[in-house]
């Protein structure tokens, strides 16, 4: 599932390919922003991405996992 993150004050979005499920993303999410608390979210190449929940602008979470490019052999 893709999640896009927008920051407070950044022209640029976050963007994560994440394996968890979108359930658990908006639940941490939906903390982070009450209680202004740092978010961590783990990517499906295993990297860690924290997000300042106080800084928290906006947060799409898709269902469905978007097309590839190119051609299976």
């Amino acid at each position: 599932m893709e999640i896009r993150i927008g920051i407070q004050h950044s022209p640029r979005e976050i963007v994560i390919e994440s394996e968890e499920s979108s359930e658990d993303v908006l639940s941490s999410l939906a903390s982070a922003v009450q209680d202004g608390s740092p978010v961590t979210l783990r990517d499906t190449k295993g990297r860690l991405v924290l997000v300042p929940g106080a800084k928290l602008a906006y947060a799409e979470v898709s269902t469905e996992e978007p097309r590839r490019v190119g051609f299976l052999g």
